[in-house]
């Protein structure tokens, strides 16, 4: 009961905060604590199946992947054709980064085997896919719709659209890349990342800890960096970049 009193209070306080600083967020943070909760519940269950049933594992990333991709593509639908690129792009980040990781923790012993390594991976690079996506989506939006000016000009030169966004799109990609790498540059200075300080509640070494943090940093800068090339590269394929509302 005072774990959730304590959670409740958190929320009240940034609740409070943001109306105070006119934000205009609402009860938008108790909502999504609520909906974390009950999802975390369901996660928390499912993996106990999971990780006794290891063949599981695969229905359970599949899960993940078609959850974010349909959470990115509700953030990209001012963009046109916006829910196909996020979908794609979070499809294509997220199976590259984490076939590689998981192949070189194979090859090359990054990452322990084991059913719950493979799923901790797939959690956080999947998860990254969908920010990235999102990010270099509605930055590119943004961008096309202040540049608007520029692009038609390079349309009217005979370019392609994929030409005349070529500028914005790598901006786009590289702005939605920012926070990740700044991040990881910070890492043991300003932050404990996640993976580092759950391997340590999991019983690994400090050491070890630090080893499969490293594997994800690597492998959450190569999801960001496929995943915002895919997303733009896509979105400037279209002569029509914001989709009418």
């Amino acid at each position: 009961m005072r774990f959730v009193l304590g959670l409740a209070v958190l929320a009240l306080v940034t609740v409070g905060v943001a109306a105070w600083a006119g934000v205009g967020l609402g009860w938008l943070p108790v909502r999504a604590l609520v909906r974390a909760a009950v999802q975390l519940t369901a996660v928390a269950l499912l993996l106990a199946g999971v990780l006794a049933t290891p063949w599981t594992v695969v229905a359970f990333v599949a899960l993940m992947l078609a959850t974010a991709s349909w959470t990115s593509a509700g953030r990209l639908r001012s963009l046109h054709r916006g829910r196909r690129t996020a979908v794609v792009g979070v499809l294509v980040g997220a199976s590259v980064s984490v076939g590689t990781v998981l192949l070189l923790g194979e090859t090359l012993g990054l990452v322990p085997s084991g059913v719950r390594y493979v799923v901790a991976v797939a959690g956080i690079l999947v998860g990254n896919a969908m920010t990235a996506a999102t990010l270099s989506g509605r930055g590119f939006l943004r961008s096309a719709r202040v540049r608007a000016g520029e692009v038609e000009g390079w349309l009217a030169l005979g370019a392609t659209p994929s030409q005349a966004h070529a500028a914005i799109g790598r901006e786009a990609a590289r702005e939605s890349l920012l926070p990740t790498l700044d991040q990881t540059r910070a890492t043991g200075l300003v932050t404990l990342p996640g993976a580092f300080v759950g391997a340590l509640f999991g019983g690994a070494s400090p050491a070890d800890a630090a080893r499969f943090q490293l594997v994800v940093l690597a492998g959450i800068a190569l999801t960001g960096v496929v995943t915002a090339v895919v997303v733009t590269r896509l979105a400037g394929r279209s002569q029509f970049v914001a989709v009418e509302e």
